[in-house]
């Protein structure tokens, strides 16, 4: 089939034999055009030499340092606009598509043109029937919730919906909305740049849609995924920084904040936590770090 051009971006970092298999079932994919952009951050693992002989097809671009997820996607983003594309396909390198994802995702962007951002139904790599989102909702608190996660796949999610956010490990993007609202933050690094981009592109009108029928398996965040202290103190200060950039209101702040406290509490007085304490002292740069405004990679 032909359709709008679509390049999708794949962040690479000492991650070949993923990025490879990601290659790989991208180079089944049944829809046209459709380009794939690997932007290399400083891989060491002879990613960049493994993927040129194996996908002499796939464009590359080599970076010589970690920008992040934020700042290396936003540098294919960049390529891809300039090089024509109408879509934007972000996609984590230990990802593998079904190949009929793209059209089907294509399919549902172009139903409607205030749909800005299209995600897939991702599910866990080594339990492939068992949903890890089905895209995602904002609780009570501005929290992260996730539809369907960790439940199998019984239909229960029949046909596209809207949502309130996508996930970064997949999101199709259209042109126009990155031209009305830009890239993402860079400030972020990694962690919630995602949801401010979805939150950014919804204050401007634009439609947010999950489509059950894409499929797509992501080999991170098992069922009994532990996240390092290094993934506690960006979600930590990279939450704050949502919220007081896109303005949440203040009883959200006052929980946010009281959440955060109760939980410093708990991995520091109760001995059943003390295992936690990396984390406690990872959370407590993170809250230090929002509060005098630095942003970026962490500093070591």
């Amino acid at each position: 089939m032909s359709g709008p051009s679509v390049v999708s971006v794949i962040l690479n970092l000492n991650r070949r034999d993923d990025t490879l298999a990601c290659l790989e079932s991208l180079s089944h994919s049944t829809y046209t055009p459709h380009t794939s952009l690997v932007v290399n951050c400083a891989s060491t693992d002879g990613s960049f030499e493994a993927i040129r002989r194996a996908h002499p097809e796939t464009v590359m671009l080599a970076l010589p340092d970690n920008r992040g997820y934020a700042g290396g996607n936003n540098v294919g983003l960049d390529w891809a606009l300039e090089h024509g594309a109408d879509w934007v396909l972000v996609l984590n390198e230990d990802t593998i598509l079904a190949p009929d994802c793209v059209a089907r995702l294509v399919e549902i962007g172009e139903s409607d043109g205030r749909i800005g951002i299209v995600g897939p139904m991702i599910y866990h790599f080594d339990e492939p029937d068992v949903i890890q989102t089905a895209g995602g909702m904002l609780g009570r608190s501005w929290s992260a919730a996730l539809l369907g996660n960790n439940e199998p796949d019984t239909g229960q999610f029949p046909g596209p919906h809207a949502v309130e956010w996508i996930s970064g490990c997949a999101m199709l993007i259209r042109r126009s909305l990155l031209d009305q609202i830009g890239c993402f933050d860079e400030r972020f690094f990694m962690y919630w740049e995602e949801i401010d981009l979805c939150l950014r592109a919804r204050r401007r009108g634009w439609r947010l849609m999950h489509v059950p029928q894409a499929k797509l398996w992501h080999k991170g965040v098992q069922r009994n995924y532990r996240p390092a202290p290094l993934v506690t103190y960006y979600t930590t200060r990279n939450r704050f920084l949502l919220l007081q950039k896109n303005h949440a209101p203040l009883g959200i702040l006052l929980r946010s904040s009281a959440d955060t406290l109760r939980t410093l509490s708990s991995w520091t007085l109760k001995p059943r936590w003390r295992e936690m304490r990396p984390h406690r002292d990872a959370m407590l740069q993170g809250v230090w770090d929002f509060a005098r405004g630095r942003w970026g990679r962490r500093a070591s």
